[in-house]
């Protein structure tokens, strides 16, 4: 006999409840199967398919898109895709660790702040999302111009060329990288630093804890559900980043989101597009279970 409940004063089982609570969620499932479940499952057809004389897609299985992917080309053996996929992995272990470094002091400082000043700055983090991310990554070309600013102030120490902009370069990837997925970081973050007992942070600083020990031991295992959320949304975003090392990287920089908006848009070869994209989703995945699995050991996840 099904045992009977009371939800908000109606007398009901915890089947009808488990149904009503699958009917609540089924849109936002369905929206998730449509538009991201199906999308990704027919990336793996299309990865095996070839590329026809004018641009359309030939379903033939084939593992010529693979090859391309590991550098043997019409021209012979090349680096320059695998290089892309290390060069993707390493920006994007940058950033997320830059951002991870920047984001603790703002949280801190943030809570700090008398609670009527708090949301001010909570909304100083938020304003840049108020802007389209190509106009905030053009407003850097501005601010890295070579008569701005930090564009003398390098010159003056000798560290940049007179009258040479500082893009395009990997300097100039990373501040846009970082600006980009900062506020990400920063969010997730200080919703843990809020509620740190500070308590227990006393308490390691009266064991004679030194800062360092002070944050391993009493702050970082308090923040460490922002933590790893500020990694995954900052790292999975500049795993797929395009835009930024396109405008402020140049050639020189590429990274595997542009390939793979190369490959759709510019050469039309979907296919080859499709191969681009798995390798980057399992890369991904690969890189989220590393810092799952090892971030245990460590203290980090």
């Amino acid at each position: 006999m099904a045992r009977l409940l009371v939800w908000y004063g109606e007398l009901t089982t915890g089947s009808s409840l488990a149904r009503r609570g699958f009917l609540l969620l089924l849109p936002g499932l369905a929206w998730l199967l449509a538009f991201l479940l199906l999308p990704g499952l027919l990336l793996i057809p299309l990865s095996f398919a070839e590329r026809g004389a004018f641009g359309e897609v030939v379903w033939t299985f084939s593992l010529e898109n693979y090859h391309r992917l590991l550098g043997f080309g019409i021209l012979g053996f090349s680096l320059d895709n695998l290089m892309a996929l290390l060069r993707t992995l390493w920006v994007a272990f940058w950033t997320t660790l830059i951002c991870v470094l920047l984001a603790y002091p703002i949280a801190f400082f943030i809570r700090a702040q008398p609670a009527s000043r708090r949301y001010l700055f909570l909304a100083l983090v938020i304003i840049p999302f108020w802007t389209n991310l190509v106009i905030r990554t053009y407003a850097w070309q501005l601010l890295l111009a070579p008569e701005m600013p930090l564009a003398r102030f390098l010159t003056a120490l000798g560290l940049a060329e007179p009258g040479m902009a500082l893009f395009p370069s990997a300097f100039a990837v990373y501040v846009g990288m970082v600006s980009a997925f900062l506020p990400f970081m920063v969010l997730p973050l200080y919703s843990s630093v809020e509620r740190l007992d500070q308590s227990l942070v006393e308490a390691v600083q009266d064991l004679y804890g030194g800062p360092w020990r002070t944050f391993v031991h009493g702050v970082l295992p308090q923040t460490l559900p922002g933590l790893t959320v500020g990694v995954i949304l900052t790292f999975i975003p500049a795993m797929g980043m395009f835009l930024v090392p396109d405008l402020l990287g140049g050639a020189k920089h590429l990274l595997v989101g542009n390939l793979i908006q190369q490959a759709f848009y510019t050469m039309r070869d979907w296919p080859y597009g499709a191969a681009l994209s798995l390798v980057l989703i399992l890369l991904t995945l690969l890189a989220l279970r590393l810092y799952r699995r090892y971030g245990k050991e460590v203290g980090l996840a």
